[in-house]
């Protein structure tokens, strides 16, 4: 860590002891710890979530629970947060922390593919946490708004929130052929501004987030 990152870190919020453990682990036990989010990203979602108090939040990519953890601490009681996981392996760790946790009642784990789990849990979300499998993202936004046929999961007012954006700098060089993660962000980026139906900025916080909302 840098000394910038460390003045930063210094001067937010302290990380929960849980969510330290959960750090932890998550560096012991997975092969690309990398897609934590981490104590700033989650001081942020939780930040956002208490700004505006959603009663139903969806996060498609779990990982090992820690960015859920951080938007359930901001959620009001009686509110509720679906997080959705493909990779089954992932499902014991996320919920063992969950289980620990005061605000883990809050978080509903779906084990599966979010482009099938997240039409059947009818509701209408107020906050939206995009950060699952990459290729996807321009699928996620079009199920989001009943672009594929099926019923909007999204209303005027909601907030929806991409990570990983800016794809270590990849979306403005050549991309090659191949890469589907690379091309799947910037078709989505060029969705999100091109779409009239919201209004949106990037930020370049850690790899750069997608801040849109509904109009």
């Amino acid at each position: 860590m840098g000394p910038l990152d460390r003045y930063i870190h210094d001067h937010t919020e302290a990380e929960e002891e849980l969510l330290c453990q959960l750090d932890r682990e998550t560096h012991q036990r997975t092969v690309a710890p990398r897609m934590l989010s981490g104590h700033i990203q989650g001081c942020l979602l939780e930040m956002f979530v208490r700004m505006v108090r959603p009663r139903h939040v969806l996060e498609i990519g779990t990982f090992t629970g820690y960015s859920a953890l951080s938007m359930a601490a901001g959620l009001e009681q009686g509110a509720r947060l679906d997080t959705i996981e493909v990779d089954d392996e992932l499902e014991a760790l996320a919920q063992s922390y969950f289980d620990r946790s005061p605000h883990g009642q809050k978080i509903r784990l779906h084990i599966g593919s979010a482009l099938d789990i997240a039409p059947t849990l009818d509701a209408e979300f107020d906050f939206v946490f995009i950060d699952g499998d990459k290729r996807e993202y321009p699928a996620y936004y079009r199920m989001l708004f009943g672009d594929d046929g099926g019923n909007a999961l999204v209303h005027s007012g909601s907030i929806l929130i991409a990570d990983n954006i800016l794809w270590s700098g990849k979306v403005v060089e050549a991309v090659a052929p191949n890469d589907r993660h690379t091309q799947a962000l910037v078709e989505f980026n060029r969705m999100v501004v091109e779409d009239p139906r919201v209004e949106n900025v990037i930020v370049p916080i850690r790899d750069g987030l997608n801040l849109i909302r509904v109009k």
